[in-house]
């Protein structure tokens, strides 16, 4: 079989036994990937990239997948994304109102998650339970912490959180092998317990006497792998625009293959692809 279209990253879910489940949308078809570990695959690039947002051709991809203007203009690719303790919507300069009251104005969830190294993060969705940016990142345990009125909340806890822990993944770690398991419920204490006069604070700002507790649920999350590299090697359509091999495990939005081969589907979004099953 074969499938072209342009890359995008992988839609993600899991299922009732907390198995990371991964579906790639490419040229009109939805492949299952979960699938197609230990079978081989092709996958070509042919020198185009199109612009995720406008479709546009652009010779250099920003942001995983944005052209240049599309990346200095929408709101999603602002410096607040990656640094959200610098939300300014309530300046009144988010770049679209309209997107930021819907992305940004929402309950946040603040987690702890275990990924080869343990990190605090945000997200917007718990769905069933499991969000899908624990999986993105190739997290096998993750805790919720506190639930707050909106992405600027969560980013400033989280930076207080970075004077205690990471929020950084090491892919090269995710990658390595299952992580050791960790007592998160433990260092969520700990971390609520240190921060407990900041937090109280910043909730008073918001018109609360406190945040809402959450439920000390662990999520364990596994992942469709058979084989991990020993010696990791990270591929790059760039530089190596064709390559094949069996598809031995998809962990993050990593694909793992034979020869301790390994790719980031997510970072390639927009490049204009062949894939041959």
């Amino acid at each position: 079989m074969q499938y072209s279209g342009n890359l995008s990253k992988m839609r993600v879910s899991a299922s009732n036994d907390c198995v990371a489940q991964y579906t790639l949308a490419l040229g009109g078809h939805d492949i299952d990937m979960n699938d197609l570990i230990g079978q081989s695959v092709d996958l070509t690039y042919h020198g185009e990239i199109h612009c995720v947002n406008c479709e546009r051709t652009t010779k250099k991809s920003f942001n995983q997948g944005y052209c240049y203007p599309c990346m200095m203009k929408l709101a999603e690719c602002d410096t607040c994304i990656i640094k959200p303790e610098l939300c300014h919507y309530q300046q009144g300069t988010c770049r679209d109102p309209q997107w930021g009251e819907t992305h940004c104005l929402s309950d946040h969830f603040v987690y702890l998650a275990n990924t080869g190294n343990m990190k605090v993060g945000i997200t917007r969705h718990v769905s069933d339970g499991i969000s899908s940016r624990w999986i993105d990142q190739g997290a096998t345990q993750a805790t919720v912490m506190l639930r707050v009125p909106d992405r600027l909340t969560s980013g400033r806890i989280e930076k207080l959180c970075t004077q205690f822990i990471g929020d950084k993944t090491n892919w090269r770690t995710m990658l390595k092998g299952p992580a050791e398991h960790q007592d998160l419920t433990a260092l969520k204490q700990r971390l609520l317990a240190e921060l407990d006069d900041e937090l109280n604070k910043i909730a008073q700002e918001k018109g609360l006497q406190a945040f809402a507790p959450v439920d000390d649920t662990l999520h364990t999350i596994s992942y469709p792998v058979d084989t991990y590299p020993v010696k990791i090697k990270s591929l790059n359509l760039d530089k190596t625009p064709q390559f094949s091999g069996v598809l031995t495990g998809i962990k993050g939005q990593y694909w793992i293959l034979d020869e301790d081969r390994v790719i980031n589907i997510r970072k390639f979004a927009g490049y204009k692809v062949t894939l041959t099953v």
